[in-house]
C-alpha cells in the first residue's frame, strides 16, 4: 500500500506556482520520473521554514492499515541537507528512519535517492506490497508516498506542495484532486541541453503528511474508466503489463457492488472522488491482496483474466471500499493522531477491519449479487479462519459484526442492525471527531440497547468465545460445529502444503507429512514434495487460477478412479527428478467443521429477523 522524485543534483528547478520562491510555509516536494538511475528516483525537497538548529528529518516506521513495521527509511541513500547556497550541513543518521540536520535554521533543501521495496533485497522487514514502493522505467511508478516523501517530526501537521514529472504518455491514478495536470515542464534559462518537450507535470496540494500518506499513486500508460456511484465520481485504473485484464473490465465487473453499497450506505457517499488502483503482477506470488485508504485503496493482484479472478475481485471491492465508513468518518484517536515513529494502537481492529468484511458479504446477499446459500458459504470459510493474531482479530470481527447484527436486529423486531448503527457512529462523530478508545463500548450501547453492552464486554472486551449458535439461531440458521461425513479426497489438507522456492520458483510443496489425510499417504508423498503435475495436468501459478484447478479436480474424482500426481523429488544423488505417484480414489472419513444451514420450520420471529438480514430495507 511508491515510487520516487527525481531532479537534477547541480541545479534547483524553478516551476511556476512558486516552488522556488517559496513562501517557507509549506514543504515543497519535486521529484521527475523520467530519470531513473541505477533503479533509484532522486527526491528534492525545498524545506518549510525551520527555527531550531537541530530537527529530526523523518521516514514512517509503520503506516495506517498494515500492522507491521515497513522501516521505510531503509531505502534512503545519499541524504543531503543543504543551505541556500548550496553547501551541506551536517548530518547525522540516527536509526533506520531519522537523520538529524544541525545548523538546521539555515536549512534550505533536502536531497536523497529512493530505492524501490519491490525488487529491493535490502535487509529488513518486508513490505506487503499494497504498501509499497515500485520503479519500472518506462513502464511503471507505485507512489505509496511514505516510501518517497519524509517529513520533519515536528511540523507534521504542514501543507505538503508535490510536483510529480512524467512522460507526456503516463497518466497518474489517484484519490487526490491535482491542483494542475498535465503542464508543460518549464525550461530554465541557465540549462545547455533542455529537457525533451514530451515530459508533464502534475502538482498536488495536501493539508498535511496525514493526508499524504493516505494517497497513493501510481503512474503508467493510461488505463482507466470511471463509475458515477451517487455522489461521488470513482475512478478504476489498471496496470497490467501482459493485457490481461483492463479497466473497463474491472469496472463492468464491480460496478453493481458499488451500487449496492451505496444503497446500503444510505444512498449518499461520504467522499467526493475514490479511485481503484490494480497493480497486476506477471511473477509468481505466495501473497497478495489490498490495502485501504480514505478516498482510494491500492490492489496487488496475479495477472490473469477477469474470468478467473471477478468474484475475488468484487469481495476485495466490497471490503475496501466500505472503510469510508470506517475508519475514515469513525475512528479513535489512535487512528487520527497516528504516530508513523511511536505507533500506540487501538483496541478496536475488530471494528476497522472485522465489520468491513461483514459488511462486504452482507451488502452481496442482501441485493442480489450471491445467494443466502453462498453467503452460508462465506460464513463457514470466515470461522475457519482462527490463524495467526491478525486473522484471529480479522476474520473474528467478521463474526463479532455479525452477532451483533443479528442481535440488533433480534431485539429490534427487524428494524435496526449493524449498518444503522455504524451510521449512526458517523454522524455522532465523522472524519474530524475522533471517539475515546476506551469509551466506544458505552457509545455503542448509549446509541442502541443494555443488552448490547453485556454482549460486548463479554465477548469483544472479554475473553468469552462468540456464542455462535445462539446468535445464528436467532436469524433461523442452523450451525453445526463439527462432523465426520465420507467423501471423496485429493489426498492434500491446507496444513499438509506450503510453498518453497525450487530452481528459482515458487512452488507448492509437501511441508507437512503429519497432516496429508489417508488418501494422501496412500499416495505416498514424501516430505518436500514439489507438485508438478495433477492427473497429467500442469499445475497454473501461483494466484487465483489455482483454486479453480483445485476444484476442477475434485469434482471430476470418481469411485474407483485412478488418482495421479506428478512430483520433483530428490534422488539418492540430491539429484530433483519427476516421479509419478498414482492410487485408487476411494471414500474416506473427513472431519467438516462449522456446518450452517437454514432451518424451514423457525417460527415467525425468526424469520423476520432472518429477512431483515439477508434482504435489503425497501
Amino acid at each position: 500500500m511508491r515510487i520516487i522524485l527525481l531532479l537534477l543534483p547541480s541545479l534547483f528547478l524553478i516551476f511556476p506556482g512558486g516552488h522556488a520562491q517559496s513562501k517557507k510555509s509549506s514543504y515543497q516536494y519535486n521529484m521527475d520520473l523520467t530519470k531513473v538511475t541505477d533503479d533509484k528516483l532522486q527526491v528534492e525537497l525545498t524545506a518549510p521554514k525551520v527555527t531550531k538548529e537541530e530537527i529530526i528529518f523523518s521516514f514512517p516506521k509503520m503506516v495506517p492499515g498494515t500492522y507491521a513495521i515497513e522501516d521505510y527509511g531503509r531505502f534512503i541513500s545519499d541524504f543531503h541537507a543543504l543551505d541556500k547556497k548550496g553547501a551541506d550541513l551536517p548530518v547525522q543518521k540516527i536509526n533506520d528512519n531519522e537523520w538529524k540536520i544541525s545548523k538546521a535554521s539555515r536549512l534550505f533543501k533536502i536531497r536523497y535517492r529512493v530505492e524501490d521495496s519491490y525488487d529491493s533485497k535490502l535487509p529488513g522487514p518486508s513490505i506487503f506490497q499494497p504498501a509499497g514502493t515500485n520503479i519500472e522505467e518506462g513502464k511503471n511508478f507505485v507512489i505509496n508516498t511514505e516510501g518517497f516523501f519524509g517529513y520533519f517530526q515536528d511540523l507534521k501537521d504542514t501543507e505538503f506542495d508535490v510536483t510529480i514529472i512524467h512522460d507526456k504518455g503516463f497518466y497518474g491514478s489517484t484519490g487526490l484532486v491535482a491542483e494542475k495536470t498535465g503542464e508543460p515542464v518549464p525550461t530554465l534559462p541557465s540549462e545547455k541541453n533542455p529537457p525533451s518537450s514530451d515530459r508533464r507535470m502534475d502538482r498536488f496540494k495536501v493539508e498535511n503528511y496525514d493526508r499524504l500518506v493516505d494517497s497513493p499513486l501510481m503512474y503508467a500508460k493510461p488505463d482507466t474508466a470511471i463509475i458515477n456511484v451517487g455522489n461521488t465520481e470513482v475512478l478504476i485504473a489498471s496496470y497490467s503489463p501482459n493485457a490481461k485484464v483492463n479497466a473497463k473490465q474491472i469496472a463492468n465487473t464491480v460496478k453493481d457492488v458499488l451500487m449496492a453499497q451505496k444503497e446500503y450506505l444510505g444512498g449518499k457517499l461520504p467522499v467526493d472522488k475514490y479511485a481503484f488502483i490494480f497493480y497486476f503482477t506477471d511473477l509468481p506470488v505466495t501473497s497478495y491482496g489490498a490495502l485501504e485508504h480514505s478516498y482510494s485503496s491500492f490492489y496487488y493482484m496475479p495477472e490473469t483474466t477477469i474470468d478467473e479472478m471477478e468474484q475475488q475481485m468484487r469481495d476485495f471491492v466490497a471490503h475496501e471500499f466500505f472503510h469510508i465508513m470506517t475508519p475514515l468518518t469513525i475512528h479513535s484517536e489512535q487512528i487520527q493522531n497516528f504516530n508513523f515513529n511511536a505507533p500506540e494502537m487501538s483496541k478496536h481492529l475488530w471494528l476497522y477491519e472485522g465489520v468491513t468484511e461483514y459488511f462486504a458479504g452482507n451488502v452481496q446477499v442482501q441485493y442480489g449479487l450471491i445467494t443466502p446459500d453462498q453467503y452460508l458459504e462465506i460464513s463457514k470459510f470466515t470461522l475457519d479462519q482462527y490463524k495467526d493474531q491478525y486473522y484471529n482479530v480479522y476474520q473474528k470481527g467478521a463474526l463479532i459484526g455479525l452477532c451483533l447484527d443479528l442481535k440488533l436486529r433480534s431485539l429490534s423486531q427487524g428494524k435496526y442492525g449493524m449498518r444503522n448503527l455504524i451510521l449512526d457512529l458517523s454522524k455522532k462523530f465523522g472524519k474530524t471527531h475522533a471517539f475515546r478508545d476506551d469509551l466506544l463500548f458505552d457509545e455503542i450501547t448509549a446509541l442502541t440497547y443494555p443488552e448490547i453492552n453485556e454482549f460486548l464486554k463479554r465477548y469483544v472486551g472479554g475473553a468469552e468465545r462468540l456464542p455462535l449458535k445462539e446468535m445464528l439461531g436467532l436469524a433461523g440458521v442452523t450451525y453445526i460445529p463439527e462432523k465426520t461425513v465420507r467423501e471423496l479426497s485429493l489426498g492434500l489438507t491446507n496444513k499438509a502444503i506450503g510453498v518453497k522456492e525450487i530452481n528459482g520458483k515458487q512452488m507448492l510443496t509437501v511441508t507437512n507429512l503429519g497432516a496429508l489425510d489417508i488418501q494422501g499417504k496412500v499416495l505416498n508423498f514424501q516430505a518436500d514434495d514439489a507438485l508438478v503435475k495433477m492427473n497429467g495436468e500442469d499445475l497454473p501459478p501461483l494466484g487465483p487460477e489455482l483454486g479453480n484447478f483445485f476444484g476442477r479436480q475434485k469434482a471430476s474424482l470418481a469411485e474407483g478412479k485412478m488418482l495421479s500426481y506428478t512430483v520433483l523429488r530428490k534422488n539418492d544423488a540430491g539429484e530433483l527428478k519427476e516421479v509419478e505417484l498414482k492410487a485408487p480414489v476411494e471414500k474416506i472419513e473427513i472431519k467438516q467443521a462449522h456446518l450452517l444451514s437454514f432451518d424451514e420450520t423457525t417460527d415467525a420471529e425468526k424469520l423476520l429477523v432472518r429477512k431483515s438480514w439477508l434482504t435489503a430495507s425497501q
